[in-house]
């Protein structure tokens, strides 16, 4: 855990929206030891702050939303117990971390390898036109399997995702394919990409927190459970989570944006 202002990551928080944006442009903000210990205390606290509704989750520099790994400054958990390994990645996501905020990833240039471990978790997910999505594991003899494991749960079809993970850097999932296969929601041209995602998230950002937190919730928690359980425990968080809503104001609905499936 850092106990200093992040160096890695910037964190800018507003009318309940926390916009983290990855900051190592030099380094295709690939992740390190340092920034993941920055982005967990940052999930941490978006879980903790009732100030926030919303995560937007971009990047800096036009190459990439994060090429995975930093193979400079990593890894550095090799010197531990065999037993005691743990894939760093797992902390990069916010459910691992009981966020039940929805979460919105603006992707833009390359999204390779482990940076998939943050769209894996992410909600809502869109990117630019020049997005490309691939997997370079193989290209370096390397096992892939965490990473194509979270886009399986996403319901990216199986074919596909043994396709991304066996043909490495040759195997490109463009911006359109991505929105084929429903890994991306939205494409939009690269000056509307962070507008986009904060146009996203000031509309949910509106919405009561607590109802909104409790469907994301009850949606995740659905992939890993049998149906009646899932239903179970989806009539049980509406039950907790619709307290009090009749005490919220109407909204404004003369300037919202009509925005639609594409």
């Amino acid at each position: 855990m850092t106990s200093s202002e992040p160096t890695t990551i910037d964190v800018e928080v507003a009318k309940h929206i926390a916009t983290v944006t990855l900051n190592r442009p030099d380094r295709m903000n690939a992740f390190n030891r340092l920034m993941t210990e920055e982005i967990a205390e940052f999930w941490q606290r978006a879980r903790d702050d009732d100030d926030i509704h919303v995560v937007v989750l971009r990047a800096a520099g036009d190459r990439a939303f994060c090429t995975g790994l930093d193979m400079v400054d990593g890894p550095w958990w090799h010197d531990q117990n065999v037993w005691n390994q743990q894939d760093p990645g797992v902390l990069l996501g916010p459910k691992q971390h009981k966020v039940w905020k929805p979460v919105i990833a603006a992707v833009q240039g390359m999204a390779a390898g482990g940076g998939m471990y943050f769209l894996n978790e992410a909600d809502i997910i869109v990117c630019s036109e020049d997005a490309t999505f691939f997997d370079p594991h193989a290209n370096g003899g390397m096992v892939s399997a965490l990473e194509p494991v979270g886009l399986l749960r996403r319901g990216v079809p199986l074919g596909d995702v043994l396709r991304w993970a066996l043909l490495g850097n040759e195997e490109r999932i463009t911006a359109d394919t991505a929105l084929r296969l429903g890994l991306v929601t939205e494409v939009v041209a690269r000056d509307q990409l962070w507008p986009t995602a904060q146009q996203l998230a000031e509309e949910i950002a509106g919405r009561r927190p607590e109802a909104i937190q409790g469907t994301v919730r009850a949606i995740w928690e659905a992939l890993d459970e049998p149906l009646s359980l899932s239903q179970r425990h989806g009539l049980s968080y509406a039950t907790i989570g619709n307290r009090g809503r009749e005490t919220m104001p109407p909204r404004d609905k003369s300037t919202r944006p009509d925005r639609r499936f594409r």
